[in-house]
């Protein structure tokens, strides 16, 4: 009798993701405002949902614990690695993993966190599972940012990363693989505009695949609800037989006495089965969840049954091989420094752009004019210590 014949069949669940209003933080201590509302979120969102069908994963949003001071404010790398962010596990992971125990589900969420082990002083941006046991099973790194992000990514710090983790696809996209929930992969916003991130998952067993958060216009462009942000995730699902699981965070406060939240994402949280189909979607973005049922079975039954509409089986890699072998965003760029602050960030962008232009991948226009540029502020450690003020009343 093969394992297979042996493994027991995995029940479907019940999947919420939440979108709950959060506030930017000024020091650590400030994320407890936002796991408390986190927490309120849970408890309703889990007691209306589960006379449907038991709750096996709660899922949170990018920026639920900590909003995104460090983006919206352009501040020094290393500074916002020592006072904003946290370690995992942590305090912040103990409290979560109390509410995953109470209600025997897992907790999948992101925060920006350090990790000491790799480089002291910077900061990753961070993927976690916390089982029904409270335990942390699951942590990851967001391989992609977007030009206003300074996380560390593990391409920034590649030769370091493979040093200790190897440069096999699990040292860039973990599967937590579970006998109960399935197998579960995790990204982080702009890691999905590559579709080869979570054809990476995919490869690596993944079934249900977490994607945290999109900013509009991504998520409002078009006349379909969600935007391309929407399309993107329908892709993924359909391109590789996977659920796909997308909360969004809502309106985010700048600081805590800002009268008024800004509602940077655009909501449209949603769920998509692994035939590309929405399966759950919620327009509204204030302290909202959508659910839908997560069916592991007939997931693996599609994959393995079909002839037609499971992907994967026929793709012809070989054709793909030399695709890559040439660097287009180069490595290493924060080995020895800091990530830099968004207008020095954009030098690097540019440099790509003329990059592919030189290689023949993009042809210029026949006019070049002058493209975007940032028009904010980069604070430094002293006006810093002036804006902190905005939280002292903060509790």
């Amino acid at each position: 009798m093969s394992a297979t014949e042996n493994r027991k069949p995995i029940a479907p669940y019940q999947c919420i993701a939440i979108s709950p209003v959060a506030y930017n933080v000024s020091k650590r201590a400030d994320i407890q405002r936002n796991l408390d509302n986190i927490e309120n979120m849970i408890d309703a969102s889990i007691g209306i949902a589960d006379i449907n069908m038991p709750v096996k994963m709660v899922a949170l949003p990018e920026g639920a614990l900590t909003g995104f001071t460090d983006e919206v404010f352009d501040l020094p790398h290393t500074l916002s690695a020592k006072e904003l962010f946290i370690e995992v596990p942590g305090p912040e992971t103990e409290r979560l993993g109390s509410i995953a125990k109470r209600y025997g589900t897992y907790i999948i969420f992101q925060c920006k966190g350090r990790l000491p082990e790799v480089m002291k002083d910077r900061f990753f941006n961070l993927l976690v599972i916390i089982d029904p046991k409270g335990e942390v099973v699951h942590k990851a790194a967001k391989n992609h940012v977007w030009c206003r992000e300074h996380s560390t990514t593990p391409h920034d710090v590649y030769d370091r990363w493979v040093e200790l983790y190897g440069d096999d696809i699990d040292a860039f996209y973990p599967v937590l693989k579970t006998d109960d929930i399935g197998n579960i992969g995790t990204i982080c916003c702009s890691d999905g505009e590559y579709p080869e991130a979570v054809r990476a998952l995919a490869m690596n067993g993944a079934e249900v695949v977490y994607r945290p958060s999109e900013a509009a216009p991504m998520t409002n462009c078009g006349s379909g609800k969600g935007g391309s942000w929407m399309i993107q995730n329908q892709g993924h699902a359909e391109f590789n037989s996977l659920y796909m699981v997308c909360p969004n965070v809502g309106p985010v406060y700048p600081h805590p006495k800002a009268e008024f939240p800004a509602n940077i994402s655009g909501g449209n949280s949603h769920i998509v089965d692994f035939r590309g189909e929405i399966m759950a979607q919620m327009n509204n973005t204030v302290n909202t969840f959508v659910s839908a049922n997560i069916d592991i079975e007939a997931l693996r039954n599609f994959r393995t049954m079909n002839l037609n509409s499971n992907w994967l089986k026929d793709l012809r890699v070989e054709l793909f091989k030399r695709m890559y072998e040439k660097p287009i965003y180069p490595k290493n760029m924060w080995m020895d420094k800091e990530p830099v602050s968004h207008e020095e960030a954009d030098v690097v962008y540019r440099q790509s752009i003329e990059d592919l232009i030189e290689r023949g991948t993009w042809t210029a226009p026949a006019y070049r004019h002058p493209g975007v540029t940032y028009t904010g502020h980069k604070t430094s450690a002293e006006e810093w210590e002036e804006l902190k003020k905005l939280w002292d009343d903060f509790v």
